[in-house]
């Protein structure tokens, strides 16, 4: 086991209705490389996550949103599922926290449904993202060139489509925080 992570604080912003599987793979793949990973929630104690249409395990919650400072963190984790960046992108603290990780140039990664939350801070415009395909149309409209990619990266944001991804999301995940900020993502924000 690397670990090249080791000093590597990431943030993993959920609300209720979470992929369970785009949170818990890529915590783990993170953990395993040294990364100390937090859960950050707008829901104090503990979050569900979901299995598709099922509900999966509750998990407790490290970091209320309210008291998270984007500064303690080297990158973002945003994963999908329908609910969860729907809930996110309506409120503003989320939002602001997200378009943070973009104004200091920090690695950002979202799956799935989790580039909803992206198009509310307004840092998609330009960029080359891919996403679970009904995000097409409003990514595209949001100002991103959308491809149907494994993964994509651009100027350290990652994305990727489906739970199937997950193992070449994390690859480039933890590469990308590896390598740390990223002036033309800043220069986006």
């Amino acid at each position: 086991m690397t670990q090249q992570l080791q000093d590597k604080k990431v943030a993993i912003l959920v609300a209720e209705g979470f992929e369970q599987v785009e949170m818990t793979q890529p915590r783990q793949a993170l953990e395993e490389v040294g990364a100390q990973t937090h859960l950050i929630s707008p829901k104090g104690d503990k979050v569900q996550g979901w299995n598709h249409f099922d509900k999966g395990e509750e998990f407790p919650v490290d970091v209320v949103l309210d008291e998270a400072d984007p500064s303690n963190y080297d990158a973002l984790l945003l994963p999908g599922g329908v609910a969860n960046p729907d809930l996110l992108r309506t409120q503003e603290k989320a939002v602001q926290f997200v378009k943070s990780f973009f104004e200091a140039g920090k690695p950002v990664a979202a799956i799935c449904h989790g580039l909803w939350t992206l198009i509310e801070a307004d840092v998609i415009r330009g960029r080359t993202v891919t996403s679970w395909p009904s995000l097409k149309t409003d990514l595209r409209n949001a100002g991103a060139n959308w491809v149907d990619q494994e993964v994509v990266v651009d100027q350290g944001l990652v994305s990727s489509r489906k739970p199937d991804d997950i193992p070449a999301f994390n690859r480039k995940l933890i590469e990308e925080i590896a390598e740390g900020q990223h002036e033309q993502q800043r220069l986006s924000a």
